[in-house]
């Protein structure tokens, strides 16, 4: 046998693949995203893939005991990375070994892990915790509803740090088994399917899985007492509505907008293509909000949504987002027209249908109703800004944006445009300029200018989108022939009565309900 002789260049190869990495080449990850919107949000240096929450929560005292494990990958040469989150903190491990960890800012969570990760490794994280949600305040503000029998997980763009550590921006997908145990009596719901229910001791474990990339700000908890119903769509698909006990007055009119939850879904695979999730459904919790949110695969609706009766739109609004929102999700929250100028848009689409006032009527109303000096044209809903990012602007002139494309490119490419986004950028993250792009693609027609008037302008443009006769209907027709404010439409009220979902009651700068 003879020994083996390296030449130099090989003998110098060879040893600095046997070195490891030095501790210089190990750095911290970042304790932001990037989001010029909310620097804080979100972290750098790891992608999850997955979050198992195992949880326990007691309605009387709102302590909420967890054990989160999220499985995620390394994206750099790792000596630390921090977690979105605000509640105690007992233990961390990571890849099984104990971790160091320190609070920093409002809600991060800074782990040293025992040895540095090399870039793209897997690694699993498990945080044990407790804490009480409802007495965690940031900038003078909470996520978590405290309800008489209970408790809610749910706003945008941020909740996920109440109940669960986290990457806390939609930049960081990942899929979901969420267990909840609870009294005996009291229920938890959340995203996706219900798998299975036990009772031992007095308590009820619930578990769910959402098995489809999900944002973090879609993650939703409620834990209290509700009446629930249950069913199939036509294709198999699991539906699932929760309305808590105590709707008072407002229970009838609940139920009867969110039990033709199936019937808008399926309306709406008509126009923006297959359900892109594993169930379908909404709850109504005895909260005091007034806002609505896309809660991936089950929407949360506050009571105040139907105070005057029965209102579908807004279930029109909240389900549309399951498409545009939650499957293709913002790449910055600066993109924010990309989720709420299209739920905006299924309203109008809901009503034409409906026979209530056609898209471009409600276009001509919307852009009659606000003159020239009002404020509602300087906010540019391509990039509003945080203050302004839920401005009724941005779904109002967002809407009319689409109805202007609509009117340039004819309804065949719009609707294909319409049905094709979602399936071309399924569980993934996109801009406005991503869209913009597309339907130039799709249409073949330069669309920058057009885009650039409705999304961007600080300014009334010139003329509402124009379209032909047939699609701007005899009372639009009447009304623009004439010269004369046009009439308006019957939906009109329905849709106004969503505009409350925009009115966030913290100090984000959001306004409530997406």
């Amino acid at each position: 046998m003879h020994p083996r002789i390296l030449v130099p260049s090989a003998l110098t190869a060879s040893l600095l693949l046997a070195i490891p990495a030095s501790a210089a080449d190990f750095v911290p990850g970042t304790p932001g995203i990037g989001d010029p919107y909310y620097p804080a949000s979100g972290n750098g240096g790891y992608d999850v893939s997955h979050y198992d929450l195992r949880l326990k929560y007691q309605p009387k005292t709102d302590l909420l005991e967890g054990t989160a494990t999220l499985l995620a990958t390394t994206r750099q040469n790792l000596s630390r990375f921090n977690l979105d989150f605000g509640l105690d903190v007992s233990e961390v491990r990571v890849n099984g070994k104990k971790a160091t960890f320190a609070r920093t800012g409002d809600h991060e969570l800074e782990v040293t892990p025992a040895a540095p990760i090399e870039k793209n490794k897997p690694v699993s994280v498990v945080v044990k915790y407790a804490g009480k949600p409802s007495e965690l305040k940031i900038d003078g503000w909470s996520a978590w509803h405290r309800t008489p029998d209970g408790g809610v997980a749910a706003q945008e763009p941020d909740s996920a740090v109440w109940w669960f550590p986290s990457n806390d921006h939609p930049l960081d997908k990942a899929t979901y088994d969420i267990s909840v145990s609870v009294p005996d009596g009291t229920q938890a719901i959340s995203n996706g399917v219900l798998q299975s229910q036990s009772s031992r001791l007095g308590w009820t474990r619930f578990n769910w899985r959402s098995n489809k990339p999900q944002a973090t700000y879609l993650a939703t908890l409620a834990v209290g007492k509700f009446d629930i119903t249950t069913d199939k769509t036509d294709k198999g698909l699991p539906v699932l509505n929760a309305y808590s006990v105590d709707l008072g007055d407002n229970a009838g009119a609940a139920r009867a907008s969110i039990e033709r939850t199936t019937e808008v879904a399926e309306w709406l695979e008509e126009v923006f293509g297959p359900y892109p999730f594993n169930a379908l459904g909404g709850y109504v919790p005895n909260v005091t909000s007034g806002y609505a949110l896309e809660t991936q695969t089950r929407p949360f609706y506050s009571p105040r949504q139907f105070a005057n009766g029965a209102n579908v739109s807004v279930v029109v609004h909240e389900l549309a987002h399951q498409w545009y929102g939650d499957s293709v999700s913002v790449k910055g929250w600066k993109d924010i027209w990309v989720n709420e100028g299209f739920a905006r848009y299924s309203q109008w689409l809901w009503s034409e249908k409906e026979g209530e006032g056609t898209a471009q009527e409600l276009a001509d109303h919307v852009y009659a109703l606000h003159p020239a000096d009002d404020p509602f044209w300087t906010v540019k809903p391509g990039d509003p800004g945080p203050d302004k990012q839920f401005d009724i602007a941005v779904y109002d002139r967002g809407a009319l944006a689409l109805q202007a494309l609509r009117a340039e490119i004819g309804d065949k490419d719009f609707f294909a445009v319409l049905k094709g986004w979602p399936t071309a950028k399924a569980n993934a993250n996109a801009s406005v300029g991503d869209f913009v792009q597309y339907a130039e693609s799709v249409s073949g027609k330069p669309l920058a200018g057009l885009f650039d008037t409705w999304l961007y302008e600080p300014s009334k443009p010139a003329a509402a989108p124009a379209a032909g006769p047939a699609a701007r209907g005899t009372a639009g027709a009447r009304a623009a022939g004439a010269g004369t404010r046009p009439v308006q439409p019957r939906s009109w009220k329905k849709i106004a009565a969503t505009n409350n979902v925009h009115e966030h009651e913290h100090g984000r700068g959001h306004t409530d309900g997406h």
